[in-house]
């Protein structure tokens, strides 16, 4: 085969080659999904110090994964007390004191600023992501009555939100979404993954786990916010010129690939929780709007 003959062969084997290995890193997304959602829908179900252990690994697996994006992962000067202080709030968090949680991960924030030099900003950026998601998750499953069904609504928008946004995305194609910044996201992804969205909340209402109106508007700004933060952990990848945060899961990249979209969900479902609930009622203040 002359030089001339390889070049077409080559370039149409190229798109078999993609396509061979899209197929291959989405069977290892489903398996990976399938061995880890039950894990987290058990834990969750258990509550307490099954699931807040769960979140405060998760929690400083975030912080790590966020240092080593940012290039400071190195700098244990900054990872030990940001390391520490997440930990050490998962125990207070663990024994009920929520206010020594937050004492504890401001310390860690100073401690962290201190020691972080030119990349302050950066650093106490991770550490504020991680926390956020570690109390958030904790808080809205604190409520013993209304608090599991209100962190299962929360995932599942998450979940059905990137499944849908995956398949309506690869299915129907067009427009990008943000290109410069996610090139594989389309709008047609993003509507997919909203109306999901709007599924699951309906079938929370029709299971009378809250009222319609509140769950279909609370559906929709939780996929909103999820797309919102899985465009935000892109950006900072790209900033730096990173694409996965890790690859500690298989087909998924890292925590921060995994849970981009539920730190930000799960921080505003909290937020809204605390307002009609309370510290200790975030899960039933969530579903009763």
């Amino acid at each position: 085969m002359t030089k001339g003959e390889a070049a077409p062969a080559a370039a149409e084997a190229a798109p078999e080659a993609a396509s061979e290995q899209g197929s291959r890193n989405l069977v290892m997304r489903v398996v990976a999904a399938l061995v880890l959602a039950p894990i987290a829908i058990a834990l969750a179900y258990a509550g307490g110090i099954a699931w807040s252990l769960l979140v405060t690994l998760a929690a400083i697996g975030l912080f790590v994964e966020w240092l080593m994006i940012t290039g400071l992962v190195r700098e244990h000067r900054i990872a030990v007390p940001g390391v520490a202080a997440l930990l050490l709030a998962g125990l207070c968090l663990m024994a009920g004191r929520i206010d020594a949680a937050v004492v504890i991960l401001a310390i860690g924030a100073v401690a962290v600023a201190l020691m972080s030099g030119a990349r302050r900003n950066w650093a106490i950026a991770g550490l504020l992501y991680a926390s956020g998601a570690e109390i958030a998750s904790i808080l809205v499953r604190l409520d013993p009555a209304k608090g599991f069904a209100a962190l299962m609504f929360v995932l599942l928008i998450v979940w059905v939100t990137d499944i849908g946004g995956y398949f309506a995305g690869r299915s129907i194609g067009g427009p990008k979404l943000w290109a410069r910044v996610s090139p594989k996201k389309t709008w047609a992804g993003a509507l997919g993954g909203f109306v999901a969205s709007l599924l699951v909340a309906a079938c929370f209402a029709a299971f009378e786990i809250g009222t319609t109106g509140p769950l279909l508007l609370l559906g929709a700004v939780l996929s909103v916010v999820s797309q919102l933060g899985d465009l935000f952990e892109s950006a900072v990848k790209r900033r730096f010129g990173v694409k996965d945060s890790s690859h500690i899961i298989p087909g998924h990249g890292g925590l921060l690939d995994r849970l981009d979209g539920f730190v930000t969900a799960v921080i505003v479902a909290a937020i809204l929780g605390f307002v009609r609930g309370g510290a200790d009622g975030v899960g039933r203040g969530l579903m009763v709007w």
